[in-house]
């Protein structure tokens, strides 16, 4: 079982490197930059002063500027997939008698995957600016929990809107703001997490039924050869019978790529799944992962042990609400798919 072991510990290297990427995207620390600086401070002393330079500057750009490099991967990894099932899965699904429609639907939904994709990356998420920041002022209320009325960004120099962030990658504050998405190399908000949250479904769909149409292949391979009712010859010279793990390791062994193919999508379906479920959740109770991750740690600080005794808490907004913005199920959608348009003042 060496080229098993050696490709699991393969693919789970690839997503943890992708779930660090995810997760740490657009942060001053992260695992990537201590690593660099550890070992930028080893190899310092034998490395020419410019290539320390473009190191740093690479670095920097990479994870704490706006680029597309991880849309060239996202394009990449997608070329290999689709190539490998055209090249090999395709074909033997042919000779099995595999329904073209069944076959076509892998391309269906790269092509709805394609159109959200490029919709999350050029569609505006809502940035605030100042010719509509009186208007979307209004559209949510202060919470007075996370959001405070009268704050402004040091950065637009704007009041900031109930429920939005400013983006350091970006530059610029987003209505409703969700997070920031290496992937699409944009900002997730108001007005595009319907394209954000429908691209991960389709995702999610492409790498389903690619890896079922994969293993239907194989399994027909493994019925019409009569693999389960083989034996082998183990290495004291006794005849042993084919069991799963023999099967698999003979799979790896004859269609290597193909297998590859399968355990990257397998990994990767159930990875995006989970993020998926994350966010449809949210979208159900009308929270941004913002909201969620800053709710985590949230203390209210009028309440807390060490305020002054004479201070009053502020009885007006509901601070046992747990989902303040939350209006049920269905409007909850509809603000996703329908989102609140500005407040427009009549002309007198």
């Amino acid at each position: 079982m060496d080229f098993l072991t050696l490709f699991a510990i393969y693919v789970v290297v690839v997503l943890t490197c992708m779930f660090l990427v995810c997760k740490y995207s657009g942060q001053q620390q992260t695992p990537f930059t201590l690593i660099f600086n550890a070992v930028g401070k080893v190899v310092a002393p034998f490395t020419p002063t410019w290539l320390q330079k473009a190191s740093q500057w690479t670095l920097h750009r990479l994870f704490h500027q706006r680029n597309n490099m991880f849309i060239y991967l996202h394009v990449l990894l997608e070329v290999a997939v689709y190539g490998e099932f055209t090249y090999e899965v395709f074909g033997f699904c042919r000779e099995m008698d595999t329904t073209l429609t069944s076959l076509s639907v892998p391309y269906i939904l790269l092509a709805i995957k394609t159109v959200l994709f490029y919709l999350c990356i050029k569609s505006d998420p809502g940035t605030v600016t100042k010719k509509k920041a009186a208007g979307q002022v209004h559209i949510y209320p202060y919470d007075r929990r996370l959001f405070q009325p009268g704050l402004s960004c040091p950065t637009c120099q704007l009041i900031k809107p109930a429920r939005s962030k400013h983006c350091s990658l970006c530059n610029r504050c987003v209505q409703r703001f969700d997070h920031h998405c290496v992937w699409v190399n944009n900002c997730i908000g108001a007005k595009n997490t319907r394209y954000f949250l429908l691209y991960l479904y389709s995702v999610c769909a492409m790498a389903g039924s690619i890896a079922l149409l994969t293993v239907d292949m194989l399994l027909h391979v493994v019925l019409r050869s009569g693999l389960l009712m083989a034996s082998y010859v183990d290495e004291y010279g006794q005849q042993q019978p084919a069991g799963p793990m023999f099967v698999v390791q003979h799979l790896f062994l004859t269609f290597p790529r193909i297998i590859f193919m399968l355990g990257f999508l397998v990994f990767v379906f159930f990875l995006l799944a989970g993020y998926t479920l994350f966010h449809s959740f949210l979208a159900l109770v009308n929270q941004t992962a913002n909201e969620w991750y800053k709710s985590r740690g949230y203390v209210c600080q009028h309440c807390h042990p060490t305020a002054a005794p004479d201070h009053l808490c502020n009885p007006a907004p509901d601070h046992s609400k747990r989902y303040y913005y939350s209006r049920g199920i269905l409007q909850n959608l509809g603000e996703i798919f329908f989102p609140l348009q500005l407040v427009q003042k009549k002309a007198k």
